[in-house]
């Protein structure tokens, strides 16, 4: 799988910010339905749960530094309590100044698909229920060689 890198996200660390600060206390939300075919397209499906520290609603953060083109999250919980029953498909790490899921080219996001195994963000069930909490106990974001 690969992820996809809104044209916000890509102008951002383009011109003045890392990929760590452009997403700096952002949140991952996890959606069911049609994978959008861009970060730049609408969200599809039904949002499943909003991932933050500890479920409370803060922000997440990455790691110090990154090493071998990758970095990784902080050492904090992210979890999220599920909003509605559905499978997820895929997920967008949006930045901490917002994102209403409208499409935009100047939102900075992250997406990437979700599955089992093999995806861009594996979990250990992609069936989610309404008010279970879902965490995420690792994430590690990777840039190609360019």
């Amino acid at each position: 799988m690969t992820l996809k890198v809104s044209t916000g996200l890509r102008n951002a660390m383009l011109d003045t910010q890392s990929l760590k600060t452009a997403l700096a206390l952002g949140f991952i939300k996890l959606y069911s339905g049609a994978v959008p075919a861009t970060a730049d397209a609408a969200v599809t499906g039904t949002l499943l749960t909003t991932i933050s520290v500890n479920s409370t609603g803060t922000g997440l953060s990455l790691a110090t530094a990154a090493a071998s083109g990758t970095i990784a999250k902080a050492s904090e919980v992210w979890s999220g309590v599920n909003a509605a029953t559905g499978t997820a498909t895929y997920f967008r790490f949006i930045a901490a100044t917002g994102d209403d899921g409208t499409l935009s080219t100047t939102q900075k996001r992250l997406q990437g698909t979700v599955g089992t195994s093999g995806a861009d963000l594996n979990l250990s069930s992609v069936n989610l229920t309404a008010t279970a909490v879902q965490t995420i106990d690792a994430a590690n974001i990777t840039l190609p060689t360019f």
